[in-house]
């Protein structure tokens, strides 16, 4: 079966990010402005490493610099994320009838003017906007800024809490990785990667669904998002899969499920994200994901064995000299996020200097080595699209932290530990309320949204019942992984059913197979702690 074919992408969906090789938008000023930073940002760490490896002192006001341009990238960003409408938001919207969708979207545009405009009292238009499709960012702003004015506190709390993210010492690593994912993935890398796993794996039973699942984990790991990789692999792997018998259905599923697996690997953007806003070392989070992450995988492929063994679908033979071709040439591909393990577990470099060290390798791989993108053509283009994602999530972050600053103030956190604690007597117990909870808010949310609302209060929590803070990291990002497929407003859903034209009940009923395997996967995640922090205790002691 040819893999190499591909279909247009499909409509956009609110919240998702952009297919490679779509245009972006905004001024050139903008973009020109973006890519300068970008690669100032690649450059001040990875010379700060070198250096300081060869002199024994770095660069001087390395790391500071570095801190700012990542600032920038989350302000200019933001504009482009206005511009091109690629704001995180709810698809709400598109449940709407056609005629009253353009109303919908000016219903959210004027309350988003406003917002950004005055002071907003009402917090129910508020909450409207939001459910209609009004960016999130917004929405938290505005309910920001309305409790700081009814408790009598300056507004100016929220953006000093923005500014406030110039400090924090791993933000550049956001941007950097989101890079290194991007430039890889406009480049041949899904091409490479479905080969090397195609003759790795396809002479096992089921192998065509195991390089599926393989494929679309990888390929999410480098973008950090699950849209990408159904919008971008949906076209080569689930036409391959119908081809070889696997039931359509099926096929559908798998593509769909498989979008969200890989979550958990370096260089993944959420995890950098989840240590940032719950002050957790993203290197832990890293190593502790390792496991749960090809558990996931395991479980998945699995079901994709016993099906393509019913199926009868055909197993070519083993060659094992086309196996060390095809891992050779997607060799390059594999060494990022190896990379970006090695230089952090080993004290070679931090984990922003990893990040771009990372982004560094991508830019050259893909320029010098593959030549997939042209460095004048194509770079200017990625690096946009990049940091038009960053921009979503910086604003999103920084005004999350401005209404969290009132949450501390009004001691939200410890009447919601004191009511937790008098009606949750047990570690198993706030895990499982905790798993329902992250499962019902990780559909409706986007990943980014559910992360920096909702890790702020969760963290104190798994402190106060004892659980590791690593070991909740993992879970909570596992669950948000798991809501990509929860109907009725899973992104993941909302996606393949633009992506491949098919109405949203087929889609809940042929993911939801994929749903109880991958929440099996969670629970054991959630009640063998021993898979996640066993391997961080190995590689960074106790």
């Amino acid at each position: 079966m040819d893999l190499a074919r591909t279909d247009a992408p499909a409509t956009h969906i609110a919240g998702a990010p952009e297919a490679p090789g779509e245009k972006p938008g905004g001024t050139a000023v903008e973009r020109w402005a973006l890519v300068a930073i970008v690669l100032a940002m690649v450059l001040l760490p990875t010379l700060e490493a070198a250096v300081r490896r060869l002199t024994g002192a770095g660069v001087p006001g390395a790391a500071v610099y570095t801190e700012h341009l990542t600032l920038w990238v989350g302000f200019i960003g933001a504009l482009l994320a206005t511009a091109t409408g690629h704001h995180l938001a709810l698809s709400t919207v598109d449940l709407l009838p056609e005629r009253l969708r353009p109303w919908a979207r000016a219903y959210g545009s004027a309350i988003t003017t406003l917002v950004c405009a005055v002071l907003a009292y009402a917090s129910i238009l508020l909450f409207g906007s939001f459910l209609l499709g009004a960016p999130v960012f917004v929405v938290m702003a505005g309910f920001a800024l309305l409790l700081f004015y009814l408790a009598g506190t300056p507004v100016a709390s929220v953006p000093a809490e923005t500014f406030r993210l110039v400090v924090s010492p791993t933000l550049p690593a956001i941007p950097l990785l989101t890079v290194a994912g991007y430039v890889l993935a406009e480049g041949g890398a899904s091409k490479r990667l479905v080969r090397a796993a195609q003759a790795v794996f396809g002479w096992m039973p089921g192998g065509l669904a195991i390089v599926a699942a393989f494929v679309c984990a990888l390929f999410t790991t480098f973008t950090g998002a699950s849209g990408v990789t159904i919008l971008a692999l949906g076209g080569i792997i689930l036409p391959a899969l119908v081809g070889e018998k696997y039931p359509e259905g099926f096929s559908l599923g798998l593509v769909t499920a498989s979008g969200s697996l890989g979550l958990l690997f370096p260089p993944s953007l959420p995890v950098i994200l989840y240590g940032v806003v719950a002050g957790v070392a993203i290197d832990h989070l890293y190593i502790g994901g390792l496991v749960p992450g090809l558990l996931m995988i395991v479980l998945v492929a699995a079901y994709g064995v016993i099906v393509g063994i019913r199926s009868r679908a055909p197993r070519p033979p083993f060659q094992p000299r086309e196996a060390l071709r095809a891992l050779w040439g997607a060799k390059w591909d594999l060494g990022l996020p190896l990379l970006i393990i090695v230089s952090v577990a080993s004290g070679f470099a931090t984990i922003v200097e990893s990040a771009a060290l990372g982004a560094a390798y991508a830019i050259v791989v893909e320029l010098a080595v593959h030549r997939d993108v042209h460095p004048v053509r194509d770079l200017p283009r990625v690096l946009v699209h990049a940091s038009t994602l960053v921009g979503s999530v910086v604003i999103l972050l920084g005004v999350a932290l401005g209404m969290t600053s009132y949450f501390v103030d009004a001691e939200i956190p410890t009447r919601l530990l004191t009511w937790v604690q008098a009606h949750i007597h047990s570690q198993w117990e706030f895990l499982l309320v905790l798993n329902l909870m992250l499962l019902i808010l990780g559909s409706v949310l986007e990943i980014y949204s559910a992360i920096v609302v909702l890790a702020p209060l969760v963290a104190p929590l798994g402190i106060a019942f004892g659980v590791e803070p690593v070991h909740l990291g993992v879970v909570f990002l596992a669950n948000l992984e798991l809501g990509f497929l929860f109907p009725p407003m899973g992104l993941n859903l909302f996606l393949s059913a633009s992506r491949f034209n098919k109405p949203l009940p087929l889609l809940y009923r042929k993911a939801f197979p994929f749903l109880v395997i991958m929440a099996v996967g969670v629970l054991l995640i959630t009640y063998v702690p021993a898979i996640t922090t066993g391997v961080v205790a190995l590689i960074k002691g106790p």
